[in-house]
């Protein structure tokens, strides 16, 4: 977007808040290559990698706060990312009550994803399960063992756990911090989904790419990982070279966007996301960067841009697709 744009907001900043394909465009001078039968299986190790998905491809991913402002509905949101090209989709949980009380039922939905060929990469959930009120946490903790059998339902393995509910903490501890992700860790164990520790650049804690990479290491847990953003790390702080530092079993799925120079991180929303390259961010660097990690990698697609919103949902789909690719083409 351009500063000319009105920032749009989202809901973590407004409130307490491939079935397969039978190609996988590979990114650079291969861009376009076939892969087949891909899956998302839970990581163990960094070295870890489906036998048909060589570490550094991508998967290209819709997370359907892109196509948010549209108020589509799930099943239309599928639609638009199967028909857009997409692998995978990342829908928010929110999205899938809905679907369930507009009378549609998980056996369904999860029929939708087959036919559609899309598979669910992640999902987008905020319960409070790190708060430091025992009654609340315990709340988040039941929320989070819903939300994460809703996804198993759906055949996906992850869901993002970003700190909701602690974003006004200051100087937040981190080896409390580690404790809570190891719990919703274990919860994640019973249910077959990895919970996905998510940096917020707005929060006034865990803010920072440091901070929740140390919480994640320091759970001693097998399945803790860390959900990045190029857009989060700009606004809070982080240098994007970090991410070198990260395997891919550290970090399974990516938020790729991109923003511009201005208004500076402090002033800066989730409404001045733009696409991939139509921003500043050193996109290159950072897509090589992650491609270093063992893979493959989510990418997927987050912007929360109003201008966006005024548009066609499958258009922004495919624009965002098309953006993707030709940065990640660039990267190489």
């Amino acid at each position: 977007m351009n500063t000319t744009t009105p920032p749009a907001p989202s809901a973590p900043e407004i409130s307490s808040v491939l079935s397969r394909r039978s190609a996988l465009a590979r990114a650079g001078a291969v861009l376009g290559g076939a892969l087949a039968g891909i899956t998302l299986p839970l990581p163990t190790c960094a070295a870890e990698t489906p036998p048909t998905a060589p570490a550094g491809d991508f998967i290209f991913c819709l997370n359907t706060a892109t196509i948010r402002g549209q108020k589509l509905g799930l099943a239309k949101e599928i639609e638009v990312a199967s028909q857009a090209g997409y692998q995978a989709i990342e829908p928010w949980v929110e999205s899938i009550e809905a679907y369930l009380k507009s009378g549609g039922t998980m056996a369904e939905l999860r029929q939708r994803l087959a036919d559609a060929g899309l598979v669910l990469a992640s999902a987008i959930a905020f319960p409070q399960w790190i708060v430091d009120d025992d009654t609340r946490r315990a709340a988040g903790l039941e929320q989070a063992k819903r939300d994460m059998d809703r996804v198993a339902q759906l055949g996906g393995k992850r869901i993002a756990a970003p700190p909701a509910g602690a974003t006004e903490v200051l100087g937040f501890n981190l080896r409390v911090a580690a404790e809570r992700y190891r719990a919703l860790l274990e919860v994640g164990d019973r249910a077959g989904v990895q919970p996905m520790f998510e940096l917020w650049g707005f929060s006034k804690c865990l803010n920072r790419l440091s901070e929740v990479s140390f919480v994640a290491i320091e759970t001693g847990h097998p399945q803790a990982c860390v959900l990045a953003d190029v857009y989060h790390l700009h606004k809070g702080g982080s240098a994007p070279t970090s991410l070198r530092l990260l395997s891919g079993a550290a970090m399974p799925v990516f938020h790729i966007n991109d923003y511009p120079a201005e208004p500076p991180p402090d002033k800066i929303t989730d409404g001045h996301r733009v696409y991939p390259g139509d921003g500043v961010a050193p996109l290159g660097q950072i897509l090589r960067d992650v491609r270093r990690c063992s893979g493959p990698t989510v990418l997927s697609l987050e912007l929360f841009n109003r201008e966006y919103y005024q548009q066609d949902a499958l258009t922004v789909a495919r624009t965002g697709l098309a953006k993707m690719k030709a940065a990640v083409a660039k990267a190489v």
